[in-house]
């Protein structure tokens, strides 16, 4: 009997010490460890096998990073090289020079953009864009180059990828490109254009470099109509500011060539023409 009594007055004292709360969280602490199972082999193999897809994963796409970055340097300095072949022309070799030009641009496609399609066909090849995005850019710039000194047009972007198709496989999602990759390809393709057009003074050709001005205008207007709708357009406000300069520099160009030529009564016969 005193042994029950003191046993009471115990277990009412610590009653009274301890919060209801800290009770609830003292016996629910109980329960979880309870009820907590030990990890099993089983699980530690699961988690292994996991892991281990993930590091193949990252793995495989490093190395294709790097597959594609060593075929995009390739894509671009080709590309330069078909800039370069074009900036030949005069009024004497045109045709010459551009049929080596196209050749060459050919043999990118069929080269060196090829392997790039390769590399990207039936991936999420957004996820790579960083890696190839410079050589497309500039792959579209010598195309477009090409195609307008061969028939003064522009070649859309849904030419670029239709051209593209053949080279991939066709049991698989092709490599297309984006349009914001055309547009700041498109956007360079002004600076070229600027210097072909000062070319052309200097050579006497003033209506083909009016022509070329022209051009220049219209693609800075519409993309300044295009620019603002854009969600992501950093990258082409800057390419903004350098076209307007080329358009300034071709217009300020044929200002000086009208003003050099005012001794042979031409110099207002270029100011009509281009303004």
């Amino acid at each position: 009997m005193l042994y029950s009594s003191g046993r009471h007055l115990l277990f009412s004292s610590l009653m009274a010490a301890t919060k209801p709360h800290r009770v609830h969280q003292i016996v629910g602490a109980s329960l979880l460890s309870s009820s907590k199972k030990p990890r099993t082999m089983a699980t530690d193999s699961s988690m292994k096998e996991e892991f281990s897809k993930y590091a193949d994963y990252l793995n495989e796409l490093n190395d294709k990073r790097e597959r594609v970055v060593k075929a995009s340097r390739d894509v671009t300095i080709n590309s330069k090289k078909v800039i370069f072949q074009v900036h030949r022309i005069s009024k004497d070799n045109k045709e010459e020079v551009l049929a080596k030009a196209e050749n060459d641009l050919a043999a990118v496609t069929d080269q060196y953009i090829s392997r790039l399609v390769k590399e990207l066909q039936g991936t999420d090849f957004w996820k790579l864009r960083r890696a190839y995005t410079f050589a497309v850019q500039e792959y579209v710039e010598a195309a477009t180059l090409c195609r307008f000194c061969k028939t003064g047009t522009l070649l859309n972007l849904a030419e670029i990828n239709a051209s593209l198709l053949p080279l991939s496989d066709q049991s698989v999602e092709p490599l297309q490109i984006n349009v914001l990759d055309y547009l700041l390809g498109l956007s360079d393709l002004t600076g070229e254009l600027m210097r072909l057009a000062i070319g052309r003074i200097s050579d006497g050709e003033v209506e083909y470099a009016e022509k070329i001005c022209r051009f220049v205008r219209d693609i800075y207007r519409e993309l300044t109509l295009l620019v603002p709708l854009m969600d992501d357009n950093s990258e082409m406000k800057k390419k903004m500011e350098t076209m307007l300069q080329s358009v300034v520099k071709i217009e300020n160009d044929f200002v000086h060539h009208a003003e050099m030529s005012k001794n042979n009564g031409r110099g207002t016969l270029v100011l009509l023409i281009l303004f």
